[in-house]
């Protein structure tokens, strides 16, 4: 078999990915059956008719498995919703990583800093906790900002404020629910926190002098091969803003999707240059936090193996409403994305569980 070391996939425009087509091949190559890939595709079609998907499986460097539903190309562009935050955390690691060699101000910043009284707005505090908030925080989810737990769910604006005003405490959303106080002490306690997360994107144009989107377009997407992402962006005018949404909004097709998932396999290195540190994709793909063991710095992982028992110990994931996933097992040299605009609700084992039980026994020892 064909191990992915070495092979990076051009861009879209210039050939894309390399692929297998034929079940010889698929198990001489790749050693993964045809025959059960097919199943894979053929489960997917029917248990999500009617809703609009891409899927690619790519296994030591060769596409597998591509399936589409009706209408949909393999450029189609889809929000990855949530999974926007694993592009984000990656941002700030390569920034953090920078501000080690090169400190345009002045100073390094670390993930174990306090951070409130750099961001735009957020001084005066509206929670005099929120001074003990550092940047760690806010990647882990344990901030303490309030989050789905209180029932805050993305970040809605209202007539008269927009996302950042809600998230620092200034304003409620359109549903009248504040973020101004914090409901636990900053690292006491875990809460899946959009308003958290949004503060992460003035807080990066602060220290970086650009936003989120223009930094990964240069440092990320055009190395890999991105060439259609977009990434919403989110104020301006008498609102705070522009910037971009770091934990919503980045809009891409499921090849570039695996590119970025393929990146993160090869541990943040791509051709011969190293785009991602070594040390922030340990960082990040562990757990950061005791209080959910499943959660890392904007990635899920799954170190104790309950997050997706039948899959090693080493895979970590992206996740988005909508069911948009990207699943990174680097033990197999295997990467599983899929973008879409739903289901809502969705058992992301059908098709992890699918694509490792298609894969030869001796490949997943």
């Amino acid at each position: 078999m064909i191990s992915a070391e070495g092979y990076f996939p051009l861009s879209e425009s210039a050939g894309g990915w390399r692929q297998i087509t034929g079940d010889d091949q698929l198990m001489d190559i790749a050693g993964i059956s045809g025959h059960l890939l097919r199943g894979v595709a053929d489960s997917q079609q029917r248990t999500h008719a009617g809703f609009l998907w891409s899927i690619v499986v790519v296994l030591r460097g060769h596409v597998v498995l591509e399936v589409h539903s009706p209408a949909v190309l393999a450029s189609t562009r889809f929000d990855l919703w949530s999974g926007t935050k694993s592009f984000t955390a990656t941002a700030w690691g390569i920034l953090l990583d920078s501000l080690r060699r090169d400190l345009p101000m002045g100073e390094a910043l670390s993930l174990d800093d306090p951070i409130y009284d750099l961001i735009p707005g957020g001084i005066p505090l509206t929670d005099p906790n929120k001074a003990d908030i550092t940047l760690r925080h806010l990647l882990s989810m344990t901030s303490g900002i309030p989050g789905e737990k209180s029932g805050l769910h993305n970040t809605p604006t209202s007539a008269s404020a927009g996302a950042f005003e809600h998230a620092l405490g200034r304003s409620p959303n359109r549903h009248g629910k504040w973020a101004a106080e914090l409901s636990s002490t900053p690292g006491t306690a875990w809460d899946y926190s959009d308003p958290a997360y949004l503060h992460l994107s003035p807080l990066f144009k602060v220290v970086a002098g650009c936003e989120i989107a223009e930094y990964m377009q240069t440092q990320v997407f055009a190395p890999i091969g991105v060439e259609q992402a977009s990434w919403d962006a989110q104020g301006g005018g008498d609102l705070a803003g522009p910037h971009t949404v770091a934990q919503t909004g980045l809009h891409v097709s499921v090849r570039d999707l695996a590119r970025f998932g393929y990146l993160m396999l090869h541990r943040g290195v791509w051709g011969d240059r190293r785009l991602v540190p070594d040390w922030w994709i340990d960082e990040s793909t562990r757990p950061s936090q005791p209080h959910n063991p499943e959660y890392g710095l904007g990635w899920w992982v799954n170190s104790g193996g309950t997050t997706w028992p039948s899959a090693p110990l080493d895979t970590f994931a992206l996740a988005g409403m909508l069911s948009n996933r990207c699943y990174v097992l680097p033990s197999l040299e295997l990467v599983i994305a899929r973008v879409g605009n739903g289901p809502q609700s969705w058992n992301d084992r059908e098709l992890l569980d699918g694509v490792l039980g298609a894969m030869e026994p001796n490949a997943q020892t």
